[in-house]
């Protein structure tokens, strides 16, 4: 039998295999990119079929191309394997969650854990995986590549099948160029949809970027950070700041949406924004962005990353700052302050997890023992929180909540979201924010039980796509991005016992409609806190109208 299974290996030449594997590479893994290209050209009917099958024959030429450079007898194998998987991995969330892959995709994946990881896993991208991985690595089993005896024909015949797959490139972008060149320069995003081309040209990116900015020396930044004088005779305060995940301020009740999704916070006396914009769209570039001080228009993540940000420089300033997490970490953000809590990792705050993820309650114990281990009536030291949401992060939505805020029926009880019809997966992306809601709500009611000045913002990383235009999730390019990801949610809320609090609250409310956006927070915020630098932008400090500027 292991004689038969050996005789039906299909024997081919090294550059017959190579054509396999770029035809491959181009085909139906790429569709989405296909379907996006021919939505950009003018053409219709057949014409249009002539346009994709011609950009397919210049992408297999492509890789065609650098296949023949890269591929030798014992290596060919190897490589189609490891573009194989990637172009597998890659092409899934592409086609079926319109995810580009780019830098900031790369990052996000290096930089989350391995529970959001496994909130990625379903049947039909295990389906997807077989389909484009297993299946074509068991034919590539069956196939054998011929030896070369002669070396100098090997070099003759890749030397004339490069030459060849140049011309065919050249033929092809000579036939169609008044469409490609206007496409590919007013739709740059589009190469971050060819696999594996995205991911390959990403991740060197990416390394590129990491290497450069490795090692680098800690830059300074507002060293001049001091709380004004008539603070200091003030009693202690504690101000909480919530940085929320994925949350969307159109679904917000507070700003029009139709649904109750925010019974809780409505009943009190807070300050909306309704016209509040992301630095980014996904974590890894909108929290080290709403940290660094920088508006989102000259924003440096290289510089984000080793320089001194809102935290270090309220603690400079005299406040004790705490990082209470939920979600994959601070992001850089939280690296020299003295206190980091994960509740999720301590045995104690086990009630709120399972299986390693917890819903944000846990937060709220956490920040409820944190409490309660200070002595409030004799607190000498002012209070930073930072409580780091959970929130709404996708696609396993049905996950953020319990069960007594599965309110919004029916609901999408699965992380393949693209295969629920749009009504349940808006409910359950709902019910998210209905927890939100509970979470905020609850965390302002513990602080105004604490007898003590008391201050609480709630500001969301970026928003979530779920099928409008084809888009899931978020982290599409700011450029392009649409407003489902850009438009966050933004509120204050101050105890009575907080210096001037009606007057700021006063101020703030009569700018609620206003266009404001992440880089208000961190003027605004050591503002509240009464802290003074010359790094701080006035024209940015909400506060500026209330107190003159500070």
């Amino acid at each position: 039998m292991a004689q038969r299974l050996r005789l039906k290996r299909i024997s081919v030449s090294l550059r017959v295999f190579n054509i396999l594997v770029a035809g491959w590479l181009a085909s139906f893994t790429n569709i989405g990119f296909y379907q996006h290209l021919s939505s950009f050209s003018s053409f219709s009917g057949l014409t249009q079929y002539s346009f994709i099958f011609v950009t397919f024959l210049i992408l297999s030429g492509f890789y065609f191309f650098i296949l023949q450079i890269l591929s030798w007898q014992h290596s060919a194998k190897v490589l189609a394997t490891v573009l194989i998987i990637l172009t597998g991995f890659s092409s899934y969330f592409v086609n079926q969650l319109g995810v580009n892959i780019n830098t900031d995709q790369i990052q996000n994946v290096v930089q989350t854990d391995v529970h959001e990881a496994v909130d990625l896993l379903s049947i039909p991208f295990l389906l997807w995986l077989i389909k484009t991985i297993v299946l074509p690595l068991a034919l590539l089993c069956y196939l054998k590549i011929e030896p070369t005896k002669n070396i100098k024909h090997l070099f003759l015949d890749k030397l004339i099948s490069l030459m060849v797959a140049l011309f065919i490139i050249g033929l092809g972008l000579f036939s169609f160029y008044s469409q490609y060149a206007p496409i590919f320069r007013e739709n740059r995003e589009l190469k971050a949809q060819i696999s594996p081309l995205n991911i390959l040209s990403s991740s060197w990116s990416y390394a590129h970027k990491n290497v450069k900015t490795q090692n680098l020396p800690l830059i300074s930044y507002g060293e001049d950070a001091h709380q004004i004088s008539y603070a200091i005779q003030q009693p202690a305060k504690i101000m909480v700041l919530v940085v929320g995940e994925t949350a969307r301020a159109q679904n917000f009740s507070l700003n029009g949406y139709p649904k109750m999704t925010n019974p809780e916070l409505s009943q009190l006396d807070i300050v909306n924004f309704s016209q509040a914009s992301s630095c980014g769209t996904q974590t890894s570039v909108s929290v080290p962005c709403m940290f660094s001080g920088m508006p989102r228009k000259n924003y440096d993540q290289a510089l984000a990353a080793h320089r001194e940000g809102l935290l270090d420089i309220a603690q400079r300033a005299g406040y004790q700052v705490t990082w209470i997490d939920n979600n994959s970490g601070c992001k850089g953000t939280c690296e020299r302050i003295k206190n980091y809590i994960s509740p999720k990792d301590q045995s104690a705050y086990q009630k709120w997890c399972s299986n390693g993820e917890c819903q944000d309650e846990v937060l709220l114990a956490a920040l409820n023992d944190y409490l309660k281990s200070m002595d409030l009536k004799k607190l000498k030291q002012n209070q930073l929180i930072v409580l780091h949401q959970m929130g709404s992060h996708g696609p396993a939505y049905y996950k953020r909540y319990p069960h007594d805020f599965k309110k919004f029926l029916p609901a999408c009880e699965t992380n393949n979201i693209q295969n629920c019809d749009h009504n349940s997966l808006i409910n359950t992306y709902d019910n998210t924010i209905l927890y939100t809601d509970h979470i905020v709500a609850s965390a302002i009611h513990v602080l105004q039980q604490t007898g003590v000045p008391t201050g609480l913002i709630y500001l969301s990383d970026h928003g979530e796509s779920t099928g409008e235009s084809g888009l899931y999730l978020h982290g599409t390019p700011y450029f392009m991005a649409p407003k489902e990801q850009t438009h966050v949610p933004f509120l204050f809320w101050t105890s009575q016992q907080w210096p001037e609090h009606q007057k700021i609250q006063h101020c703030l409310s009569l700018q609620k409609d206003h266009a404001v956006s992440q880089d208000n927070l961190f003027p605004t915020l050591l503002g509240l806190l009464d802290i003074q630098t010359k790094v701080l932008n006035p024209q940015l400090n909400l506060l500026a109208q209330c107190r003159g500027s500070i």
